[in-house]
């Protein structure tokens, strides 16, 4: 008897774009764990530090191979836990971002990762949020999106997300740090961040949130 494939849908884009709030509430309307694979990238740098990316290959390999990543709960409220653990608060500032930024070049650590995703896409139907889930990770997937923005409206979106958690922060330093973050994920030679060519591409900008989210569980199928 064959083995029911698990439900996968991918959503992609770069930094700012509204993809971890819009990829939340779709994962609960459509009934499937929500995945953050950007979560993974910060455990890992909150774990090796600022100079993490300069440790030898063989290193690397090993600590990571060493963590072990699993979700608890489904939908909205689909936890990431890292040994057990939820990440904590701290993985979420620019610095840590900037720290995992840095990793995510390295084909060391894309490799090792892809199996951790694959391997959680194995065990529950997934929506998976990252920045080459269609194109890499998930290719099979049965459903894929591309959320994107201009890097001034993105940059304004997380002006706004750090002043709601009562940490002021400058929108030129924030716009800079999005436009070398977007050199730097759509030019690398590991895993660049492009749409997946059957993805449907959504540009955000000017659409309010309730509009993104309806327009991918309508198109997923919820």
């Amino acid at each position: 008897m064959a083995v029911k494939a698990h439900r996968i849908v991918t959503i992609d884009g770069p930094a700012g774009a509204g993809k971890t709030s819009v990829s939340r509430r779709a994962a609960g309307l459509l009934g499937l764990a929500y995945l953050d694979t950007g979560a993974m990238f910060r455990a890992l740098a909150l774990r090796l530090g600022p100079e993490g990316h300069e440790l030898p290959e063989a290193e690397l390999d090993a600590r990571l191979g060493a963590m072990v990543f699993s979700l608890a709960g489904s939908g909205a409220d689909t936890t990431l836990l890292v040994d057990g653990a939820p990440l904590p608060d701290a993985a979420r500032t620019e610095q840590v971002g900037a720290m995992a930024s840095n990793l995510a070049v390295l084909p060391v650590v894309r490799r090792r990762l892809r199996l951790a995703q694959q391997a959680l896409g194995r065990a529950a139907d997934l929506l998976a949020e990252g920045r080459d889930m269609g194109t890499v990770v998930f290719p099979e997937a049965g459903r894929k999106f591309f959320l994107d923005a201009s890097p001034e409206v993105r940059a304004a979106r997380r002006v706004g997300q750090l002043a709601a958690l009562g940490r002021p922060a400058d929108y030129a330093e924030i716009l800079r740090a999005i436009r070398r973050r977007d050199d730097q994920d759509r030019n690398r030679a590991a895993s660049p961040l492009v749409p997946a060519a059957d993805a449907l591409v959504i540009d955000t900008s000017l659409l309010t949130e309730d509009a993104v989210v309806a327009r991918i569980v309508e198109a997923a199928g919820g």
